[in-house]
């Protein structure tokens, strides 16, 4: 069995996708629209990551699908030299449903943000993932509207002063991967676009699973919400407040001197406390291919809005049939025990009068 860099087995999302003849280089998706972001934009990072670790999938370019909502992030499709289209907002999930269930040749992926997906675009999103459809959701967080130039969004802090919210944000901000984990999905994970190098792991594990993936990416918008996560890239202070994933291994994190692990309380619920403190055989082990998703979701609530701790990695990897899969058996199934007769459906008795 072959497995991802993060420990988990490649559960074959590629299945049925035609793959492309000789080896692929990154320039071959790179098309020749002038990238349109702002300087310093985290988009950049994301963007690169992808252009260079699709070739390695090995799948033809016409075979590959970039679909997005409305917002900065949703510029991507112009960017890929694949097939794309920049839709309308919050129906990025559906129309790529729709997509991904009549063409199973078809790679499909979704490029969204925090304000396309979780506001207008909130039940197309979790719909998607419940029905498991065979789906990478990107969704980027930079907890603004960026294209709007600046109001507070659904995943802004409480108190987030904004030109909507003057006086501060008076809205609990969604957890968009507690959010995922909710409606079930079967891959759910969080990078940040500071660290290329996990952020193109972390997309190559959602590329090779079947099923609804959501990648959650923090994001800087330079411009209008600058720094909301710089602590979680400053050297010494990531160390301490990062807690990473790996399927089967503890979850531990800090300097050496600081060595904190994650535990179960008597009462069920997860907290941080330091490994010199506690026995490390009580260190919550983690299993992402677990059917309960509890665990995963308990993680999830690890820390808030002052990202002290965050929680990143693969939360969530499990099987499950995809929604696109059932679909076209029931169809061919149908098919096969009543042919389709044109003629009967257009003379049938079944009319109506206006």
């Amino acid at each position: 069995m072959t497995t991802t860099d993060l420990g988990l087995p490649a559960l074959g999302g590629l299945a049925g996708v035609p793959t492309a003849e000789g080896k692929q280089s990154a320039k071959e998706y790179k098309s020749d629209q002038e990238v349109r972001w702002c300087p310093g934009c985290g988009d950049y990072i994301v963007l690169n990551a992808v252009q260079s670790f699709v070739p390695t999938l090995g799948l033809r370019r016409e075979n590959i699908v970039f679909i997005s909502g409305i917002g900065c992030s949703s510029r991507f499709p112009y960017y890929m030299n694949t097939y794309g289209m920049h839709s309308i907002h919050g129906r990025a999930p559906s129309i790529a449903t729709g997509l991904a269930t009549s063409r199973p040749d078809l790679s499909v992926w979704v490029v969204t943000g925090d304000g396309d997906a979780l506001s207008i675009g909130g039940n197309h999103l979790i719909h998607a993932l419940r029905r498991n459809v065979n789906l990478k959701i990107l969704l980027f967080n930079n907890r603004i509207y960026g294209l709007t130039k600046g109001q507070y969004s659904p995943t802004s802090e409480v108190g987030k002063v904004t030109k909507s919210t003057p006086v501060g944000s008076l809205d609990h901000p969604f957890n968009p991967v507690s959010l995922a984990l909710g409606a079930e999905a079967s891959f759910v994970a969080r990078t940040i676009d500071s660290d290329r190098k996990h952020v193109t792991e972390t997309l190559r594990a959602a590329a090779e699973h079947r099923g609804s993936a959501l990648v959650e990416i923090y994001q800087n918008c330079p411009i209008y919400n600058d720094g909301a996560f710089d602590v979680l890239k400053d050297n010494d202070e990531k160390q301490r407040r990062i807690i990473p994933l790996r399927h089967g291994e503890p979850v531990v994190f800090g300097p050496e001197d600081e060595r904190c692990g994650v535990v179960r309380d008597s009462d069920g619920d997860l907290r941080v406390a330091k490994l010199s403190e506690v026995d490390e055989r009580d260190v919550v082990v983690h299993d992402a291919e677990r059917e309960d998703p509890s665990l995963a979701f308990a993680l999830s609530r690890l820390g808030g809005q002052d990202l002290n701790p965050t929680v990143t990695g693969i939360f969530r990897a499990t099987r499950r049939p995809t929604y696109d899969d059932l679909a076209r058996a029931q169809v061919a199934e149908a098919q096969q025990s009543s042919p389709p007769d044109l003629q009967a459906l257009l003379t049938g008795r079944d009319t109506w009068t206006i």
